[in-house]
């Protein structure tokens, strides 16, 4: 990989945790981040659900400040971001998915509609699958992916792309684990040669 098209990669990553588009990814941007999932599945901020979401966006932000907040500013630019964050990932990915599990846990639980008020499953349907399947336990399909992908800002033209992507083994439903490596995988980008 050349160095442009790593520093376009690292750019890419940093907006995705920059909600706000202020240029600096704060505890704010990981609020903003479960607001727009719980709105997208119609879920109550003050539900069970709302409040794991919100417990793992604030343990999420920890993690990332605790790797690259090097000025303890309470934000990370994007220099602490490429030169904190993305080399503590590359060097242990798996860290990096378990600082973001609880997130992504909470985030599969709203879109599944595995929480009371939710409204995970077909959009318009007033809920749709309730998740409670256990069959389909800790499991999103696609579609609610995608769901999640347009209330986190994911590009229109990528959505459905990325979405299908995470369903290893084209079953239609995505588990914990495949999201996990997925998203931890994303974010650990190499080096330009």
């Amino acid at each position: 990989m050349d160095s442009s098209e790593y520093e376009r990669k690292i750019a890419s990553r940093f907006a995705s945790f920059d909600q706000d588009g202020n240029g600096h990814i704060s505890r704010e941007d990981f609020h903003t981040a479960a607001a727009a999932v719980l709105r997208e599945f119609g879920t109550a901020a003050r539900s069970d659900c709302g409040q794991a979401l919100y417990h793992g966006a604030e343990g999420f932000w920890q993690g990332m400040a605790g790797m690259a907040d090097r000025d303890g500013d309470q934000r990370i630019s994007r220099e602490e971001f490429t030169h904190g964050a993305v080399k503590r990932l590359r060097d242990n990915p798996q860290s990096f998915a378990e600082i973001a599990r609880p997130f992504l846990r909470a985030v599969m639980a709203v879109a599944a509609g595995v929480c009371s008020g939710g409204k995970g499953g077909t959009r318009g349907t007033g809920g749709g699958g309730t998740g409670r399947d256990s069959g389909n336990a800790g499991t999103v399909t696609v579609d609610q992916a995608e769901r999640v992908l347009l209330a986190l800002g994911v590009r229109e033209d990528l959505r459905g792309t990325v979405a299908a992507a995470l369903d290893k083994d084209g079953d239609g439903r995505i588990t914990e684990k495949d999201a996990v490596s997925a998203f931890a995988a994303y974010y650990t980008t190499p080096e330009p040669e």
